[in-house]
């Protein structure tokens, strides 16, 4: 694969699957226009010094350690699986998943029948999951000793044919809907961007790697806030910006009129709904709110 990848490029590796959607999309908005074509495992980026080839999430953290990639995304889950966490440098992490914005969760699950109550009550026992490595970390730092099988899918399934499972959830929806019954979590993973060592030692491209790391967080940091614009009167200012929310402080633009004043924030997209009333009945009026690509703290 590395033949189609140009040395004299960074080469990234981008998540194929089920976060494949989720990454493109994300960065789009951050500047990077990623264009993948049917059957393609090479997808084109709309930046000459960038390659990328799309692999399975769980198999990035080795192919940046192993130097067939510059850097790479993946789940926190997948490093610490495949013991790559001293291996590679980590740059950023990048809250963001294929069905939310929150982080996913390993959990040891059984049936709600099952008499099992504790990590302990499952000795003898046996595990599915695709975690297979953190997984038997986890009884073994218990002394319990299970038998963990690695399960090729549909693992919610395999509680009712095994003991118990560990499967990833972001909302807890297939849990839920398959009846079963949460006793702990084993690992917490948000998708983390990360780079070879070698890599990270090239001054330019460390410089394209934080650059990259810049935009996808301030793409995700942009999620959840909107941009508010107003005009308001002069003889309310005071009174508005003392109940308005900003990062630092509003941006106040005179107008012609000098009766008026613009007043433009970023805030975030849940407080829009309590504050525009409260806007328009202290004064302010042409109030606007738009979404925003990019928010760079």
């Amino acid at each position: 694969m590395t033949d189609r990848l140009p040395p004299s490029s960074l080469r990234i590796g981008l998540p194929s699957g089920s976060m494949q959607a989720s990454t493109v999309e994300l960065f789009g908005r951050a500047g990077y226009k990623v264009s993948i074509q049917e059957r393609s495992v090479f997808p084109r980026i709309d930046d000459e010094n960038i390659s990328a080839v799309l692999f399975r999430a769980q198999e990035i953290s080795r192919y940046v350690t192993d130097g067939i990639v510059d850097c790479g995304l993946t789940g926190h889950d997948w490093i610490v699986e495949n013991g790559n966490a001293l291996d590679v440098v980590e740059i950023c992490e990048l809250t963001y998943s294929r069905a939310s914005s929150q982080a996913a969760k390993w959990v040891l699950a059984v049936p709600e029948e099952s008499p099992v109550q504790k990590p302990e009550d499952l000795a003898g026992g046996v595990i599915a999951t695709e975690l297979v490595n953190v997984t038997r970390k986890y009884f073994a730092d218990r002394g319990v000793k299970v038998t963990v099988e690695f399960s090729w899918g549909t693992t919610e399934i395999k509680a009712r044919l095994l003991d118990a499972i560990v499967d990833l959830t972001e909302t807890g929806s297939s849990i839920r809907a398959n009846n079963l019954r949460v006793l702990d979590t084993l690992l917490t993973s948000t998708i983390r961007f990360v780079s070879n060592k070698a890599a990270w030692a090239i001054p330019w491209k460390r410089e394209k790697m934080e650059n990259i790391a810049m935009l996808l967080k301030g793409a995700i940091e942009a999620r959840a806030k909107v941009g508010l614009k107003m005009n308001v009167p002069e003889g309310m200012l005071a009174e508005i910006i003392s109940f308005l929310p900003a990062e630092k402080s509003p941006t106040v633009s005179r107008l012609a009129d000098s009766a008026w004043v613009a007043v433009e924030v970023i805030l975030e997209e849940k407080q829009e709904r309590e504050l525009i009333p409260r806007l328009k009945r202290a004064g302010a009026t042409g109030i606007i709110t738009y979404p925003l690509n990019k928010v760079i703290g």
